[in-house]
C-alpha cells in the first residue's frame, strides 16, 4: 500500500474495531468478508460487519491510517509510529525500542507474519 509517497506492508484490519488480525490470530482465509465501495473488506467477525454496515465511510475513515507494529502488533495511528525501511519498504514501529531490537533479530519471521 501507498501512502504519503511511502510503501508499506498492508496488515488485514478490521474496519468496523480497529484490530489487527494478525493479532487476533484470524488469517485472510478465515476471515469473513464484506464488499463495499468495489472492494473486499475483512473483519474479525459477522457481528463486525453489521455494526460496518451503519456507517461504512465513517470506519473506513477511522481506520485508514492505522499500522501495526510488526513485533508487538500493536494497532496504531502513523503518527503515533516510528517509521523506519527494510527491504524498500517503511515498517511502522510502536515507539518501544525492544521492538525494534526484537525485529533486528529476525526480521524476515516479522515481515511475514505482518502481512497476514
Amino acid at each position: 500500500m501507498v501512502h504519503g509517497g511511502e510503501f508499506r506492508i498492508e496488515t488485514p484490519i478490521c474496519p468496523a474495531c480497529g484490530c489487527s488480525l494478525v493479532r487476533l490470530g484470524i488469517s485472510k482465509e478465515e476471515a469473513p468478508t464484506y464488499r463495499y465501495g468495489g472492494e473486499e473488506h475483512l473483519f474479525c467477525c459477522e457481528g463486525c460487519i453489521d455494526v460496518f454496515k451503519t456507517a461504512p465511510e465513517e470506519y473506513l475513515r477511522e481506520v485508514s491510517d492505522v499500522v501495526v507494529c510488526p513485533v508487538c502488533l500493536a494497532e496504531k495511528r502513523v503518527e503515533a509510529t516510528v517509521g523506519l525501511e527494510h527491504g524498500g519498504e517503511i515498517l511502522h514501529f510502536c515507539r518501544c525500542p525492544h521492538c525494534r531490537e526484537e525485529f533486528d533479530k529476525n526480521p524476515e519471521r516479522f515481515v511475514a507474519r505482518l502481512a497476514g
